[in-house]
Formats: structure tokens, sequence, C-alpha cells
């Protein structure tokens, strides 16, 4: 566009919130740690300097959604008696004759009847039992009492729940009397909106501002402070070599001579063939019988 719209003063806490999600980016967090780099601060302060300029880029968006959001404005109210088209939460409680409805009334009125009931019933049961522990009029008492209790407590908690739905549904509603297509038609010329300004007007002003980053930077920041994840670390492999080991010096027992004097070599042992020499015999000495007699 020629001339495009500026920024109105409505706008701004929107594109303030725009741009503190484009300075959260990944590209521009990697090119702010870069030397000589502007600092966070800086930076938000010449994008908000420069917020005309920046919006620029989402000009026709921008004409759009303003154009629909003054539409809906001037919008004239629905005739006098009519129902709007997005009743708010009085107008919801309210019942036809002008009164409040059936539902407000339970929710109110039932928790305070459930627990005055709880508070007589116990008290009165808890007395009858003192005085009398074996009597069965006394512990039922006590339990409707109890039951009582309980009801309040789970009215109050359903008459909670509801108004906060109703809350919900109001503040996501359109206003009152208002057109639910020209609505919704806003609710999506400003999501554009905000696109257009965030991809093209705010992320390209920041990374002009800032260093330029390499593309691998860019796209892997964290890939110089950690190794790849297929990568794995080196090992080498430790050397073994075997121990040093000697034989202990035992000797052979038996004779002496069968090792040597360290008795780590072993020598045949030197064998003497024993001499061996016949006994002495000499034959007895016989005589004739002559001699004898």
């Amino acid at each position: 566009m020629s001339n495009p719209p500026p920024l109105l003063a409505e706008d701004r806490p929107e594109y303030e919130r725009l741009l503190a999600e484009a300075l959260r980016d990944r590209t521009v967090l990697t090119a702010l740690r870069a030397r000589g780099a502007l600092t966070t601060d800086q930076l938000r302060v010449r994008a908000l300097r420069d917020a005309d300029g920046i919006n620029a880029a989402a000009a026709t968006e921008y004409a759009h959604y303003t154009r629909l959001r003054d539409n809906l404005r001037t919008t004239p109210p629905p005739p006098p008696g009519t129902e709007p088209t997005a009743p708010g939460l009085l107008t919801q409680l309210r019942s036809a004759n002008g009164g409040a409805g059936l539902f407000p009334v339970l929710t109110v009125l039932t928790p305070i009847l459930a627990w005055a009931a709880a508070l007589v019933l116990l008290l009165i049961g808890y007395l009858l039992r003192a005085a009398a522990p074996d009597l069965v009029l006394a512990r039922s008492l006590v339990t409707a009492g109890w039951v009582a209790l309980a009801a309040g407590v789970a009215a109050m908690a359903i008459g909670i729940v509801g108004l906060l739905l109703t809350a919900i549904r109001d503040g996501t509603a359109a206003p009152a009397g208002t057109d639910p297509e020209l609505a919704a038609e806003l609710a999506d010329a400003r999501t554009e909106w905000r696109t257009a300004l965030r991809e093209h007007g705010l992320l390209p002003y920041l990374r002009d501002a800032l260093p330029a980053v390499p593309a691998d930077q860019a796209a892997t920041p964290a890939a110089s402070a950690q190794p790849a994840a297929s990568e794995g670390p080196e090992f080498t492999s430790p050397s073994f070599t075997g121990p040093g080991y000697s034989s202990p010096s035992f000797t052979s027992p038996g004779p002496d001579g069968l090792t040597d004097a360290q008795g780590r070599e072993p020598r045949p042992a030197a064998f003497t063939t024993p001499d061996f020499t016949g006994p002495g015999y000499t034959p007895p000495a016989f005589t004739s019988p002559d001699d004898v007699t």
C-alpha cells in the first residue's frame, strides 16, 4: 500500500506481545549471541520506535482488520424488546417475567437450606445418642444430618461450575447485538494480521538489525555445543602384556645330586654299580670213619 495506516494506540499492546514472541525466536536468539550484536533491550527499544514502519509490512491485513472492527462497532443495537444475539450472564439468569429464574434460585437456596437442616439434625441426633446410645432414632437423625450436609456441598459445587461456564461463554462470545458471522470474520482477520506482522514485519526487521548467522548455525544452534548423536566417542583398546613369570626354584626330593646347586637344572644322578663279591665258602672237612674211630 502506498499510504499504510499507522498502528493505532489500542493495538500497541498486541504489537508488544508479538515483539516479545519474535525476540524468543530461535534464529534471533542465535544472532543475539554473536559478537558485537545488540542486546535484547536495545533491540526491543528500536522495534517499538519503528512500530509504524514494521507494521507497514502487514498493511493490507491490518487495514482489513481495522475496517471490520469499525463496522462491528458501528453496528446498530437490536430493536427494543428483542432478545440480544449473545445474552449476558444477568440476562441468562432472569426469567421471562423479569424475575429470577428457577436455576439461580435453586443454586442459592439449596446449599443454605441443606446446611441448616444438617445442623439441626446432627445436633438433635448427637444429643439423643448421648442420652440413650441404643436409641434407633438418634442414629437415623445423625445419618440424615450427614446426608443433608453432603447434599449442600454438592449443590454449591454445581452452582459454582455453572457460573464459571456461563462467565467463560460470555467472555468469548461477541458483544450483545452483534452479528455472529461478522464477529467470526473479525477474529479471522485479527489472526491474519498477527501472522503477517510476525512473519513479514517483526522477524525480518530483527534479523536485519543483527549480525548475519551462517545457515548451519541457524539450523542447529546447539550443534557446536554437543557432539552429533550418530558419532560415538573414540575408544582405543588398551595394550596388555603378559606378566613376567618365572618358575619357583624347587629341589627334587630324593638323594642328593639330582639338581644343580640352585635347584633349577636337573641332571641325571650318577649311579655306580655296587661291588658284589661272593661270600667266602669253605666246604666242611669230612674225615673217614677211621678218623672218627
